[in-house]
């Protein structure tokens, strides 16, 4: 019993010595951490350590928040101005748990991310992002929304702007459709849409800006100028020089409507060998006037053309599908996409075109429509007078096609009422070097010598 009761002893002897052992350490490192928490040079240390691994964070610019991934199919409120940054994390699963390389072949090259408006849009993601040109009331500011798709596979950038001018609505539509039906998982490149560029516009349903001035005479545009100056700088350095490639859209004007064609300017190689990517589309040339965006964007080594579809404050769906399929058939053609695409026949090149004026006021109803042929002499329409009955004639001045003409309407003499298009030739035959437009004896009004003297008539919208 004695003996039982000394290994007892001991036993609990020994487990004091280790408890009081445990308990200097723990009170040793207590005593540290209270040193640096009051102030010593180790902790000082301690804290700057900690410090020193948030600075990346904490320095990380603004401009390189990830853009979350999101399916454009899918309803979701526009984006705000002023977004929170989003977590890298968040949106589609991370590429490098979904794309593996192959153990005996070159692993597949994946494009960069794309910087755009403040964000990082990381390869084989659709996003929506804000573009604001700074120029309202802070407190009743709304930022223009920007479809971006930014392809798993390296390739060029494409952009698409449409409703410059507030009341030209099929452009919007075909923005939309283009950008959700792409698979950044299958593009090449990228591609960067705004539906709605003059958003004050379009909301009073108006082709100009407040301020009364057409934004589309106005770029590059100016930091220090006029609101039309400011907005349209911005739009330019913010967006439309991130662009290898852009396609602006546009509709008739002031009651006016246009067969589905391009503006370009084909005396510029590189933009004649681009229009060869639409599909069925009728190509005017025109080399564009001052302040266009197409211009302006020309000028700064952009290839950039207009694609022209339809009449302003109308959906038409005809002219949406035919600008939908040209820019289908433009994708596959710079080979950011594959698909089994069906071509049709090559559309001519109209190097001249002129706009055929009524000679008397009444009431315009034409007897031809858009796309027709006609001789010189043909009868196109008549104006009656509500007041006498009498009826006047309108008779094509040139052979041509009918690329362009006015809605029936109140129309007073010298009234542009039909754009005809003339000296016709395929793309190739220009490209080819093979066509000289140095005598202009005989021709009639051009695009811009109508359209720049006349603002009622559409100057690329």
């Amino acid at each position: 019993m004695a003996s039982k009761h000394g290994v007892m002893m001991a036993f609990w002897q020994h487990l004091a010595r280790r408890s009081l052992a445990s308990a200097v350490v723990v009170a040793g490192a207590f005593g540290a951490l209270s040193a640096q928490a009051d102030g010593n040079s180790d902790g000082d240390t301690l804290v700057a350590d900690l410090d020193s691994e948030q600075a990346p964070l904490e320095s990380q610019p603004a401009a390189s928040r990830s853009a979350p991934d999101i399916d454009l199919k899918e309803v979701a409120p526009p984006p705000a101005a002023a977004a929170e940054p989003a977590s890298p994390d968040a949106g589609a699963k991370p590429l490098s748990d979904s794309i593996q390389p192959a153990s005996a072949v070159e692993a597949p090259k994946i494009t960069a991310s794309f910087s755009l408006l403040g964000s990082d849009i990381r390869p084989g993601i659709s996003t929506r992002l804000a573009w604001s040109p700074n120029i309202q009331i802070a407190g009743l500011s709304q930022p223009t929304p920007v479809l971006v798709v930014n392809g798993i596979n390296p390739g060029p950038t494409l952009c698409l702007t449409s409703a410059i001018h507030g009341d030209e609505l099929n452009g919007i539509e075909i923005v939309r459709r283009t950008l959700y039906d792409l698979d950044a998982t299958k593009l090449s490149g990228r591609v960067v849409g705004v539906p709605i560029v003059n958003l004050p516009g379009f909301e009073q349903g108006s082709r100009y800006l407040p301020d009364r001035r057409d934004l589309n005479r106005h770029f590059p545009g100016s930091a220090n100028g006029s609101l039309a100056d400011r907005i349209a700088h911005s739009l330019f350095t913010q967006v439309i020089n991130h662009c290898d490639m852009l396609v602006d859209i546009h509709t008739g004007s002031q009651k006016r409507t246009n067969l589905p064609q391009l503006r370009a300017d084909m005396n510029n190689p590189d933009v004649a060998a681009f229009t060869l990517g639409f599909d069925r589309m009728a190509v005017v040339h025109s080399s564009g006037s001052p302040g266009m965006l197409r211009t302006a964007a020309v000028n700064a080594g952009i290839r950039a053309v207009t694609l022209e579809v339809g009449e302003s404050h109308r959906i038409q769906e005809h002219q949406i599908e035919a600008g939908v399929n040209s820019l289908i058939s433009l994708l596959e053609k710079q080979e950011m996409i594959s698909r089994m695409f069906v071509w049709g026949a090559p559309e001519p090149v109209y190097y001249d075109s002129l706009w055929v004026r009524v000679d008397h006021g009444g009431i315009l109803f034409s007897k031809v429509g858009l796309g027709d042929k006609v001789n010189k002499g043909d009868l196109m329409g008549h104006v009656t007078d509500p007041i006498t009955n009498a009826q006047y004639p309108v008779r094509a001045t040139r052979s041509g096609r009918l690329i362009g003409m006015a809605v029936d309407q109140v129309v007073m003499a010298g009234f542009a009422a039909y754009h005809l298009g003339t000296k016709p030739d395929s793309p190739e035959f220009h490209i080819n070097g093979e066509l000289d437009h140095a005598d202009s004896a005989g021709r009639g009004e051009s695009v811009e010598a109508v359209e720049s003297g006349d603002d009622l008539i559409d100057n690329d919208g």
